[in-house]
């Protein structure tokens, strides 16, 4: 056997194999994290829409009735389902409506015709009102 044969012991490439496995690993939660709030941002910027979409949809039929069932309405809510939203609610009486959805991070996001945006406990069925502004 040659003594200045040049190259890694078996053990020398398990253990810099293994440091890459660990550093991988945190890299993959860290990423994951970072990919869930993105979708829960694009699901909030959806929820606005909605309340854009509501308020047009408002001025020109004079009640939130049948909101559920607008082209721009149903659009804004797939999307919001494509970023994996989940629990859609959504309440609509004449003078107004309260959409609520469970974010990735399991808490819910509310708007409704008022201008409220944010979490909340759950939207009101009888006044359409997200209750935590209430």
């Amino acid at each position: 056997m040659q003594k200045n044969q040049k190259g890694f012991t078996i053990i020398e490439l398990i253990v810099v194999i293994a440091i890459i496995a660990v550093l991988a690993t945190i890299v993959m939660i860290n990423v994951t994290s970072y990919i869930a709030k993105g979708k829960d941002s694009a699901i909030k910027g959806n929820m606005a829409s909605i309340q854009t979409i509501a308020a047009t949809y408002y001025d020109e039929e004079a009640t939130y009735v049948g909101l559920g069932s607008d082209a721009s309405y149903a659009a804004a809510v797939a999307a919001i389902t494509d970023a994996d939203g989940t629990s859609i609610v959504d309440e609509f009486i004449a003078g107004g409506y309260c959409i609520e959805v469970v974010l990735n991070d399991t808490t819910s996001w509310c708007v409704d015709s008022t201008g409220y945006k944010g979490t909340t406990a759950e939207c009101d069925v009888t006044t359409a009102d997200c209750a935590a502004d209430s």
